[in-house]
Parts: C-alpha cells; structure tokens; sequence
C-alpha cells in the first residue's frame, strides 16, 4: 500500500485542482496537489515537501478531510487528504499540466483520478470540513 497525502487548498469559495502530466500514469486526469509519502516523513512533511517540488508554494497543514483507500491496477494507494493553505508563494506549473481554481459546481466539468472520486461525493454533498485560513 502506498501512503499518498493531498492538499485541499480553497481560495475564497474555489478550490485548487492539478492536471496531472501526458506522461504519468492517470495522464491528463485532474487531482489535488501532493504525493508520496517518503521514509521517514510525516504525512504533513510530505504534503508541504510535495507542494514545494510540484508548485513552489509553502503550505500550512490543517487537519485531515478525509482518508481514501483505493486499488488502480498498477497500484493500490492510502490517500490522505488534508485542509492546507498557501502560505508563501503564488502556484506554479512545476509538475502539472495545468491549475485551476473551480468551484464545487464546476468539478463535473473535470476527469478526475478515480481516488478523488468519493471526495469529490463529499464536496458536492457540502460537506466541505473546516479549511484552513490563507496567511496571505
């Protein structure tokens, strides 16, 4: 099983989604930003390590959205989804196709990874947690 963490980051009343690139695995489908968990990171460590590599944005780590459990063929992976909020930094295409911030409208509009699938539910029921405010 391999631990994933991922950044739930709002901006007023839109969310930030990732493309993620042609040539990975899940090519073109959208996500939330993050990775994998490394040895010997915490899963906040991880997610403000991933934020920097793929966005170059330093993020401030809130509490857990929700946990997801999921089997791709080629991988079976534990998706921790955490409240975050940019701290420093304006986001950047580093890794990713592209970034969008959309309203929980709009994410029907977007292919997403079949992971996010279940949050996505959860998101569009309303139920959007308690995010983290931006220091901005």
């Amino acid at each position: 099983m391999t631990e994933v963490v991922a950044a739930l980051i709002w901006n007023g009343n839109r969310l930030m989604i990732c493309q993620r690139p042609a040539h990975k695995a899940r090519g073109l489908l959208w996500e939330f930003a993050g990775g994998k968990v490394e040895a010997g990171e915490t899963r906040e460590q991880a997610l403000i390590r991933e934020c920097r590599e793929e966005l170059a944005i330093t993020v401030t780590v809130g509490p857990v959205f929700m946990e997801v459990t999921h089997a791709y063929p080629d991988l079976a992976v534990h998706l921790t989804l955490f409240h975050a909020a940019i701290q420093a930094g304006t986001p950047q295409k580093l890794e990713h196709n592209d970034i969008r911030w959309v309203t929980v409208d709009e994410l029907d509009r977007y292919a997403f990874c079949p992971a996010d699938e279940v949050i996505l539910q959860r998101l569009r029921d309303g139920n959007k947690g308690d995010p983290v405010k931006s220091e901005n």
